[in-house]
């Protein structure tokens, strides 16, 4: 009996450490953009070929 009020004592650590890491998380700003990064990969970005041709390397496409 006493192992289940230790596991439960552990558990119940575990979810305090993770919603106080969520809580920071939100307050820090984290997930403020969440669509501009999905959307990133579909823009086509010239720069990196720019660049690459700069340094007389091949573009990773």
């Amino acid at each position: 009996m006493s192992v289940i009020v230790i596991l439960m004592l552990a558990s119940l650590v575990v979810a305090i450490a993770f919603l106080t890491l969520f809580i920071w998380a939100v307050r820090r700003g984290q997930y403020e953009d969440v669509e501009t990064p999905a959307m990133r990969m579909l823009t086509d970005d010239d720069s990196d070929r720019r660049k690459a041709d700069e340094k007389g390397l091949q573009p990773h496409e």
